[in-house]
């Protein structure tokens, strides 16, 4: 089993929700971004996302652009942020981390080089959010060939006619994204959300995370009853952006990290 199946499966036995934590590579600054990094785990995350820098980033929110945008400018590119998960490797094997963005970094650093330099470097999966189902063969199947989960992302607008063409070779887990927006984007209702979720367990037996918009410990709880995952990103990209310095960024992170793990962990505590 892979990590993030051994992960999910652990959690189901225990009867609660991943905490699902992203974070941009590289932002402010290397050394930051990987103490935040190798904190995360401590701090309560179940699975980590590292996003790849990218000059523009069509479906994230101001948080996570202008996160990218401090990365780029302290010079991280997609080789460091593989070099960030071999450090984080050195003391951390059994989180899961999943590397999410978009596919232009990914074809540039060239796509066979870039599947076997993160399975090296211990990636366990992927989600490139601008490379649908029909594409592939560019990406998805060579990297499950070479053992790395390919997490699609599935939308309120994503139908019963268009599911099952989506969760075609995905693995690892579902991402769902709960609001018609960017990520940051206000959340949904617990009503829309139970819906939807009901309606993927049709269609999979993957473990659902929900993302976009679940920015305290109170909203991660109310998903985490209802899901197998919760998504947080914008929420601690905003402790790094107003940190005044990097000790500043990594408490604000872990700090918010850890609230929103004691929300997800006592969620369905009766």
């Amino acid at each position: 089993m892979s990590r993030l199946q051994t992960r999910f499966a652990e959690l189901k036995e225990q009867n609660r929700a991943a905490l699902v934590t992203f974070v941009t590579a590289g932002d402010p600054s290397y050394d930051t971004s990987l103490a935040i990094l190798k904190g995360l785990p401590g701090a309560g995350a179940d699975v980590i996302e590292l996003g790849m820098p990218f000059t523009d980033p069509m479906a994230d929110g101001p948080a996570i652009q202008l996160a990218n945008i401090r990365a780029l400018g302290a010079k991280q590119n997609l080789a460091k942020t593989l070099q960030m998960v071999r450090e984080f490797r050195e003391g951390n094997t059994e989180t899961p981390l999943v590397l999410m963005g978009y596919f232009n970094p990914i074809h540039m650093y060239g796509v066979p080089r870039f599947i076997a330099d993160a399975k090296e470097a211990g990636v366990d999966g992927l989600i490139v959010v601008d490379l649908p189902p029909e594409h592939n063969g560019e990406l998805c199947d060579p990297a499950q060939v070479a053992g790395l989960d390919f997490i699609r992302l599935t939308t309120p607008t994503t139908d019963d006619v268009r599911l099952p063409t989506v969760l075609n070779g995905s693995s690892g887990f579902v991402y769902y994204v709960s609001v018609a927006g960017v990520t940051g984007a206000g959340a949904a209702t617990l009503e829309h959300v139970e819906e939807a979720v009901a309606r993927l367990r049709r269609h999979t037996d993957l473990p659902i995370s929900i993302g976009f918009g679940i920015r305290t410990p109170e909203q991660a709880a109310a998903i985490a009853r209802l899901a197998d995952g919760v998504v947080v990103g914008s929420a601690l990209i905003d402790h790094i952006a107003n940190a005044s310095t990097p000790a500043q960024a990594v408490d604000g992170v872990l700090s918010l990290c850890a609230a929103l793990a004691d929300g997800v962990r006592k969620a369905r505590v009766s």
